[in-house]
Order: C-alpha cells, then structure tokens, then sequence
C-alpha cells in the first residue's frame, strides 16, 4: 500500500484522519505523478499500478479510499473489470469511480457508467478540471453517507419503536390473564426456534426467509392481543368455563385479528402485522380441522399460527397456573407427539423434538418469578 500525506504545516496524523483518500490506478508512472501533484495538498494519496494492486487496496485498506481514479486502458486486468469487481463487493461498491482515458484511446463511455463508473476525466490531464469534478463526486459521496447515516438512524428509531409498542401491547394482554410472568418472551423464542428450524427445510425456505423469521419472533408476543376484550368474568374465572363463557372466550382470536387487521389497513398492507395478525386468529386452530374460530385444517392453517401453537400450548402446559401445577417436560412432549397430525403439524411436530433442548434452556432462562423464588 502506499499512501501520499497532504504536505500541509501542523499536526499531519489529525489533518491526514480528516482527509479525503484518493486512489489514482495507472500503469504509467508519468500519469501517477501528475495527478498526485495536482491533489496531494487537498487529499490523501494512494496509487496502484495495476487492476490487482488496486483491487486490494480498495478491499483492505483502512480506511478504504473515498474515491478512484481508475485508467481503463491497462495490461492484465483492465479498467472495465476492475471496476466490475468493485462494484460487486459489498465493502467497495460505495466508492465513487472516475474513469481515466487518453484522447487517442478508444473506450466505450456507455459501458464504463452502466457499470457503475461516475464520470469520465481525459489525458493530458487538466488541473482545474480533475480537482473540479474529484470535489464534486467526493462532496455527492459524503451526502449521500449522511443520508444513509440518517436513514440508518431513524431504521433503528423504528424499530425500537415497534418493539417496545409490541411489548407494550402484549404486557397489557398477559396482566388480564392469569398466564402472566415471562409466557411473552418464552413463547416469542420457541416460535423463533422452531421458524429458524424450519427454515432449513426446502419446503418452507421460501416462507421462512431471515427477514420473516425475525418478523415472527417480533409477532409472536400479539397471540393474545384479543383477550383484552374479554370480562374479567370469565378470564380470570379459576375454574371450569362454562360452554357460553368458552364461546365468549373463543372470541379473543376474531377480536385480536380484527384490531390488527384495522392497524393494518392503515399502514397500508405491512407484513409484520400480517403475520401478528394470522397468529392471533388462527393459533387455536387444528390440523385436523376440530379447532377454531375457523375449523380449518392442515395447511390451510397459516404457518405462523401453527408455529404458535405448539409453542403456546406447551408454554401453558409446562408453566404453573392458579387452577394446575406445571407439567413435567417429558409428559408434555408425550402430549405434543400424540397430537402429531391431530392437533398439530407433523412437521412442526417433528422441529419441536429436534429442538427438545432449546425449549427447555428457555424455559428454564425465562421462568416466572413466582416459579423460580419458589
């Protein structure tokens, strides 16, 4: 690597951290020469002489340069591929390229900005002009960062913003039912295991991709949304509901997708609530057909609900209540391979098994207060 300081008087390691960095490409060490002589007082100044020397200053360096002067006519590897490859790396494909040509040299301008070039700067070189228009690119490129830097920020702001909403909205559901404590971050995380899972499997790949699985884990916790709804009659009632509080308990789901489906349509058709918004319908449905409020079957049953599924009954099953003590791991497993393909997805049915060990680490990290004082 090698790099030019600008020979400016003063502290040169806190002006040179300051700097802009120029990578001028050449295999013409005359060329090299008179660019760095026309930038070096305003930039810092790298050179290569060739396309694979450039490329792993580009890709290494630290800092990357901020901007290339790149010759397209070079041996080896020339301009054109140079770029190409820059422009496919994820580290360098930021970094503004002008493309440098000599008047008797025939190059195709076209090709050179469809890949991604910026602008073109021609031999014998022009001081004003080359110093006019690195200025102008590198000034594009620094607002372009803040942009993105903005856009990043605010990225994070919304999404902290949604999950503490979430959290918030869920909280309040859990304390108007006995099933409070950590249900909300335990059932989140077996739905996340068992999409994570899943996800390797071609069948459900396309569903499952990163951006929906971590959607789902942000979902999971609104299952419950719609109990706020219902009297505490019949929510709180520590023994057996009747055959109409059931029904009216029933309910909780229709409820809960109605106001998701309402947030929905206002923030015109966002998949994050779409997904919250099957789970809390349809997580008490069945594969055979027997739950409801739909009574549909297999896998007419969104994904995401029979996801929950699993995860919320053997939440409430494990998990201490007012009206029943916690069930043993093994026993309820038992439980959830008898209800394969009868209660459950077989397939869901089959990631909880080979997922045994995650379910109870998190069972076990997420505990109600009340069960682990005890």
């Amino acid at each position: 690597m090698t790099a030019l300081q600008p020979q400016d008087a003063g502290d040169t390691t806190s002006l040179a951290s300051q700097q802009s960095r120029v990578l001028i490409v050449d295999d013409a060490p005359e060329n090299i020469r008179i660019l760095a002589e026309t930038l070096k007082h305003e930039y810092i100044i790298m050179f290569a002489r060739n396309g694979d020397a450039a490329l792993r200053l580009a890709m290494e360096s630290t800092p990357s340069p901020d901007i290339i002067l790149l010759d397209v006519i070079m041996p080896g590897m020339d301009g054109y591929e140079v770029c190409r490859r820059l422009k496919e790396n994820k580290h360098t494909r930021d970094i503004p390229v002008i493309f440098v040509t000599g008047q008797s040299e025939e190059v195709d301008e076209a090709r050179g900005l469809d890949l991604g070039a910026v602008d073109y700067v021609g031999k014998p070189f022009k001081a004003s002009l080359v110093k006019t228009r690195v200025a102008n690119q590198l000034e594009l490129k620094r607002h372009r960062d803040r942009l993105d830097a903005l856009v990043r920020e605010r990225t994070q702001e919304l999404a902290l913003t949604r999950e503490v909403t979430i959290e918030a909205m869920a909280t309040l559901a859990e304390w108007r039912d006995p099933e409070t404590g950590a249900h909300i971050k335990r059932t989140q995380r077996y739905v996340h295991a068992l999409a994570a899972y899943m996800a390797a499997n071609p069948k459900y790949a396309p569903e499952l991709d990163p951006n929906t699985v971590e959607l789902l884990y942000l979902s999971a916790p609104l299952h419950d949304v719609g109990k706020v709804s219902i009297p505490d009659s019949i929510l709180l009632k520590p023994d057996r509901l009747t055959d109409e509080e059931f029904t009216e308990m029933k309910r909780h789901t229709v409820r809960g997708r109605d106001a998701l489906a309402a947030a929905e349509r206002k923030l015109g058709g966002n998949s994050f609530l779409r997904l919250a918004r099957e789970i809390a319908y349809g997580h008490h449905e069945r594969w055979d057909g027997k739950g409801y409020p739909q009574g549909i079957a297999g896998e007419a049953i969104p994904l995401p609900a029979r996801l929950m599924s699993i995860a919320d009954v053997y939440d409430a099953l494990t998990s201490r209540r007012v009206y029943k003590p916690a069930l043993p791991h093994e026993e309820v497993a038992n439980m959830i391979r008898q209800g394969r393909g009868g209660q459950f997805d077989p397939d869901v049915v089959d990631a909880f098994f080979q997922l045994q060990d995650e379910f109870l680490e998190i069972a076990q990290r997420f505990q109600d207060k009340e069960h682990a004082a005890s």
